[in-house]
Parts: C-alpha cells; sequence; structure tokens
C-alpha cells in the first residue's frame, strides 16, 4: 500500500510540476519543492533523532550520515532536476511513461550488485517494455530532420539515477528509522541547489511567481514529504524490486492528471505503450517457478 500511495503521488507530481516549470527554472523548483518536503518531515524527525544516533551503524556514524546525505543530493537534486528539465520539453504523460522503466532499471542493478538474479523473463520483461516506451516515442522516429531527444534522454537519467539510489538506500534503512532518514536526504540537498539554482535569479524572481506556481510548488513539495516517506517505508520492508514495479502506477495518474489539469491528449500510441510497459513489468516480476527457486 506505501509504494502504490507513493507511485501514484509520483505521477500526479509529474503533472502538477508542468504547472510551474513554464515561469519557474528547474533547480528553483526541485530546491522549494524538497525545502518544503523536508519541512514538513522535521517535526517528525525530531523525535526519532535519538533512535538515529541509537541504531547500530553500518561504517562508522558519521560515514553513514554522508552516506545517505550524498544519495539524497542525487534524488532529490540531480534527478529532480533533470525532471523537471524534461517537463519543459514533453508532457506529462510522455515523461511518466519513460520514467516507468524505473522498476526495471532498479532490477539490472540489484543484479548487478549481486542482489537479484537475471531470469529469462526479468530479460522478456526489459525488452517487451522498452518496446513499450519506443512505441510512444514512435511519431519521433518517423519525423523528418533532427528531432529534440533532450527531454526524452533526461527522463531516462533521472530514471536510472533514482533505480541505483533505490539499490542504495536498502543497507541504512534496514539500520535506521524512515524518517530520519527520509529528512536528513532531502534536507541534503536543499543546500546544494539552492546555491546551483543561483543562475536562475530565485531570490529575486520569486516574488514575481503567480499563484497557480505557488499552489504547484506548494502541492509537490507536501505530496514529496508524503511520497518519499512511504517510498523508504516500502523499501525498509521490501525489496527494490517489488517496491519499485508499483511506478506502473505513476504513468495513467500523470496521464490523468496531465489531462484534467493541463488539457493534454492522451493519444493511441501512448495508451498501447502503457499496455506493453504493465505487460513487461508482469513479465519481470512474475514469481519463479517452484523448481526453479
Amino acid at each position: 500500500m506505501a509504494a502504490a500511495v507513493s507511485s501514484v503521488l509520483v505521477g500526479a507530481g509529474i503533472a502538477v510540476s508542468r504547472l510551474a516549470v513554464a515561469e519557474v527554472g528547474p533547480l528553483t523548483l526541485a530546491m522549494l519543492r524538497y525545502a518544503i518536503g523536508g519541512a514538513c518531515l522535521l517535526p517528525f524527525a525530531w523525535r526519532e533523532a535519538r533512535a538515529l544516533l541509537a541504531a547500530p551503524p553500518l561504517h562508522s556514524r558519521a560515514r553513514d550520515l554522508a552516506g545517505m546525505a550524498a544519495i539524497g543530493i542525487l534524488q532529490f537534486g540531480v534527478l529532480i532536476a533533470l525532471l523537471n528539465y524534461a517537463l519543459q520539453r514533453i508532457g506529462a504523460a510522455e515523461a511518466a511513461l519513460i520514467f516507468s522503466l524505473f522498476p526495471l532499471l532498479t532490477m539490472l542493478f540489484a543484479a548487478g550488485a549481486g542482489r537479484e538474479r537475471v531470469t529469462p523473463m526479468l530479460l522478456a520483461g526489459v525488452v517487451v517494455s522498452i518496446g513499450g516506451v519506443a512505441l510512444s516515442q514512435a511519431p519521433k522516429f518517423g519525423s523528418h530532420g533532427s528531432s529534440d531527444w533532450w527531454g526524452e534522454l533526461a527522463v531516462l537519467a533521472s530514471a536510472a539515477i533514482g533505480a541505483a539510489c533505490s539499490v542504495l538506500y536498502r543497507p541504512y534503512l534496514q539500520r535506521y528509522p524512515t524518517v530520519p532518514v527520509s529528512a536528513l536526504a532531502m534536507l541534503a540537498s536543499v543546500g546544494l541547489l539552492a546555491i546551483a539554482a543561483l543562475p536562475e535569479a530565485w531570490p529575486q524572481r520569486m516574488g514575481a511567481f503567480t499563484g497557480t506556481a505557488w499552489a504547484a510548488i506548494g502541492f509537490v513539495g507536501v505530496s514529496s514529504a508524503v511520497g518519499y516517506f512511504t517510498w523508504l517505508y516500502a523499501l525498509k520492508h521490501e525489496s527494490p524490486t517489488r517496491v519499485t514495479v508499483f511506478l506502473a502506477l505513476n504513468p495513467p495518474a500523470a496521464a490523468l492528471c496531465g489531462w484534467l489539469l493541463l488539457g493534454e491528449p492522451v493519444h493511441a500510441a501512448v495508451a498501447g505503450a502503457l499496455v506493453l510497459v504493465a505487460a513487461g513489468l508482469w513479465l519481470a516480476t512474475r514469481p519463479a517457478p517452484p523448481a526453479s527457486r
């Protein structure tokens, strides 16, 4: 249930972010999003600070805190900046569809780290899901002249970073309480993003943001706090593969929100791609037969 809630919020956040990216820079939006999200988690994290310090360390306490902060910077700084950059160039449904490769990338990273076994069904799922993403991009493949692929590449890079972070989080979540880890990882990215976003002149431009932009920022900030807590809660209690497979819920959530809020059409190619991605996820996560277990 936690993984499902988090995944639906990811899809809704992708669509709502498009309301803000027209006037808010991608780095500025990421900074404000996680400043709000971190502030929402901080009071609850403070209550469990003693549990964080009393838990048995994985390496040393300082090294563990630095590791969790570094993963947070990757997941909240780099990943979201790339996603916001992409949303300036492609639609919410298309971005969410490419981002839905996240589970399969997680499986591949986990297999490379020795935590998952690559099976024929997993490989079949990868191929079918990639076919679904290719179908969603069919109009570009058939267009004449050069096409701008930077938006699609940025979403793919953000999904790869998120997949790697999901695997890297697991050892920390087995030793430390979820809420302090969430707050530490989220707030670690805010300071770096504040500096990185200075070329976007965010201190001068914040007063000029419209009410729509601030409403979108507030929604993605609060939903990030809820979604990230539920995401880490799920990762704490289940394997990365079982958790990330629920991200198949974010393309339909993004498509629905994009249609309701932005008037984005849902093309037949996108609908067919959703079916293929869902089929690929089903193939990749089918339980092994008893004999092969």
